[in-house]
């Protein structure tokens, strides 16, 4: 066996949470400050997800906070992240969901069809 697949089958052991574009949801993401160690949530809408269930996967989820979007990406199997709770699910007609980027959050919720 080669190097790549020696590190992909120990680093998969973990099942990740099936998410999909266009459910909100909140991640609890453990930060470490020093000698401290604590968890912050981050709440969003997940926009876009990528390279499926592999080692290098990621999803994006983004906020708008004051009036400012925000955007963060999650690798799936990252150890910092506690746990995702699904939020809402809204059923979407695209697999990445930037066109997000340029509306306003009522212009958001009325795009999204909660299911």
């Amino acid at each position: 066996m080669d190097k790549i697949t020696q590190f992909n089958q120990k680093n998969s052991t973990k099942a990740p949470t099936e998410i999909q574009p266009g459910w909100t949801v909140k991640i609890f993401q453990k930060i470490k400050e020093g000698e401290k160690e604590r968890v912050a949530p981050f709440e969003g809408i997940v926009i876009a997800k990528k390279h499926g269930k592999e080692i290098g996967g990621t999803f994006t989820i983004r906020k708008i906070i004051s009036g400012v979007g925000v955007e963060k990406i999650f690798p799936i199997y990252s150890p910092t992240i506690e746990k995702i709770e699904i939020i809402k699910k809204a059923k979407v007609r695209r697999a990445k969901l930037y066109y997000l980027r340029g509306k306003s959050r009522k212009e958001t919720r009325r795009k999204l069809k909660v299911i």
